[in-house]
């Protein structure tokens, strides 16, 4: 009894900070960090979506970013003046979603029998097609409007608020990236329960089958099709949700925020937190989404600090760094910053030395 309400006491206050955050990050950093944190939860979402094929499944997927594509155009044009269509918020993520899950049932159809790097180069190329589908649309019928994107795309609007501008309720002001980070963060932790009961069902027992060894779960009476479709239908169905969200908030999609190098970053925070473990998931898509900004403010100012001028591009420096930290943590954390137990086991027992004859 009493380690239970030590638990609910540690979720209260846990929620407590989490609804306190926007506000001491925009009093303390600015409100350009508060659209960080917004972004932050959504690279948490669709790294979750991603780690159910990679980290459940074991399918190896460099296309993941087309899912979001589907559901942040899906939003896009039924939610701006490019058709004149203007539907509701609850209405079109939903449908976002549905979508980007039939894309994905779709994409694994004719990848079944493909496993490693010849999936990966097939989900590679559906990532791009749908890429360069987006950015040629527009002719002779102007679907997507090609390169230029579509703009003036709604934001949320309930009744008469709308999370495009600043609202106040019980006397206390809201911007609009601190609306929109409770939104975030409300279907964030939906996408982590549901996570966590898939991963404990029965379907995410199959899926880890399926990563072991798929012949023996097939031996096993496991209907591997249909198990890995729904690997890909699930993921994708999360990458449409952060999607329709990444339109509504920036209200402006273009086939340029959807290349491969997204697909790499979200794969890449699958990698480095822990594949198929939920909190290393989550505290992977933070360290990528947040350090990154973090080198970006500290590098110039350290150069002219250090060298009086600035002798590395910003962003070059930026990257350097990143890619020297990854290199760090796949050498001497090779499951992953918070790998999970089991995978913690498995890598323990492969490291230690054979016993001679």
């Amino acid at each position: 009894m009493k380690r239970r309400w030590t638990l609910w006491i540690a979720y209260a206050l846990l929620a407590a900070a989490l609804a306190a955050l926007p506000f001491l990050v925009e009093q303390n950093l600015g409100r350009t960090w508060v659209r960080t944190l917004d972004f932050a939860l959504l690279y948490i979402m669709l790294a979750l979506g991603l780690n159910i094929v990679v980290g459940y499944a074991g399918l190896l997927d460099l296309g993941y970013i087309a899912f979001y594509a589907v559901g942040a155009y899906a939003y896009a044009l039924l939610a701006s003046p490019h058709f004149g269509i203007h539907g509701p918020f609850w209405a079109l993520l939903p449908l976002g979603a549905m979508l980007a899950a039939l894309f994905g049932a779709l994409l694994g159809a004719p990848t079944l029998r493909l496993r490693g790097d010849y999936l990966a180069i097939v989900t590679l190329g559906f990532g791009e097609i749908v890429r360069i589908f987006l950015n040629n649309l527009n002719a002779p019928v102007n679907i997507t409007n090609g390169p230029q994107g579509v703009n003036l795309v709604d934001p949320i609007r309930l009744g008469n608020w709308s999370w495009g501008r600043s609202q106040s309720w019980l006397g206390v002001e809201f911007s609009s990236a601190q609306l929109y980070y409770y939104v975030f963060l409300a279907l964030a932790l939906l996408i982590i329960l549901a996570s966590l009961r898939l991963e404990n069902s029965r379907i995410g027992r199959a899926w880890e089958a399926i990563r072991e060894d798929e012949v023996a779960a097939a031996a096993m009476g496991i209907n591997t099709r249909n198990i890995k479709l729904l690997a890909f239908a699930m993921g994708a169905s999360f990458g449409g949700v952060s999607g329709g969200l990444f339109a509504s908030f920036q209200g402006f999609v273009s086939p340029e925020s959807f290349g491969l190098m997204e697909s790499i970053t979200v794969l890449c925070m699958v990698v480095l937190g822990g594949m198929g473990h939920i909190p290393g998931v989550i505290l992977g898509a933070l360290l990528l989404t947040l350090m990154p900004e973090v080198l970006r403010h500290t590098i110039v100012p350290l150069q002219k600090t250090l060298f009086g001028q600035v002798v590395v591009d910003a962003e070059a420096a930026r990257m350097l760094l990143f890619g020297l930290a990854l290199i760090w943590a796949m050498q001497w954390r090779p499951a992953g910053l918070w790998p999970s137990p089991t995978r913690r086991r498995e890598l323990a027992r492969r490291q230690q030395p054979e016993a001679g004859p």
